[in-house]
């Protein structure tokens, strides 16, 4: 593997019963990537951003986090390392913002003043009033939970961030400014990405590659402008609405 790669899958199966979810996936993510993944629903695409997590475990194959075999690592301190933002947000009702943004700094038991200014300068990344750091789940809008979320995701400077659907439950103008948002953030923290949507528009967007997923396997793998421009199955080419041959009912 090459100094630079993140994150690597090699030959990764994976099945729910007698569904066979991942079909021999291989797939690299190089350092400082944003790497969006779309697909038909049921492709796989969240069992891969569950089994990069350690979340799951695949039935063979391996997985790699830079250059580690992450089996051989210890999966609570490899999850601490990495960011993790859901669809939802899955903040904790009963805990203030500030509370919600540190919870994984207090739990590796970090300096107090050092999580008071890294909570600080992370509601500033992402665009919240201080204020709000007082206010409990329950109390801010959509996009505020969805910003916290990111903010939980980032507190202990992960080297990489899963994002799964992270805007599908925000209204059309909110999830434009979280896009733009979280394409600033990799830009400026160089963080490497790998971040599942349902929305072709909002692959393209965001990514700096696309990967797109069918019944387990990878379709295409490449830049946004190769996906749109030179799609290269019928699949790909009926995502991005470039299938001239479909039929007409």
């Amino acid at each position: 593997m090459e100094a630079t790669t993140e994150i690597a899958l090699r030959s990764v199966c994976k099945s729910y019963g007698k569904k066979n979810v991942l079909d021999n996936l291989n797939m690299n993510i190089a350092s400082g990537e944003f790497v969006t993944a779309i697909g038909s629903s049921g492709c796989g695409k969240t069992t891969v951003l569950k089994l990069i997590n350690g979340l799951l475990s695949p039935d063979s194959g391996q997985i790699f986090i830079e250059g580690q075999d992450i089996t051989m690592l210890n999966q609570n301190l490899l999850r601490r390392k990495i960011g993790y933002v859901i669809q939802g947000v899955g903040l904790f009702p009963h805990m203030r913002v500030k509370d919600n943004i540190s919870y994984v700094l207090n739990l590796s038991k970090a300096d107090k003043s050092f999580v008071r200014s890294r909570t600080a300068e992370l509601m500033e990344i992402i665009n919240l009033d201080q204020e709000l750091l007082l206010r409990y789940p329950h109390e801010l809008s959509g996009g505020q939970k969805q910003r916290v979320g990111i903010a939980r995701a980032l507190a202990a400077n992960p080297k990489i961030l899963l994002m799964d659907e992270p805007f599908g439950a925000v209204d059309d103008i909110t999830r434009k400014v979280l896009q733009d948002e979280v394409k600033k953030i990799h830009q400026e923290f160089q963080i490497t990405i790998f971040f599942i949507t349902h929305d072709i528009a909002e692959a393209l967007k965001l990514g700096s590659r696309v990967m797109v997923m069918n019944k387990g396997q990878v379709e295409q793998f490449d830049t946004p402008d190769n996906i749109y421009n030179n799609p290269q199955t019928a699949f790909v080419r009926t995502l991005v609405g470039k299938n001239d041959n479909k039929k007409k009912s």
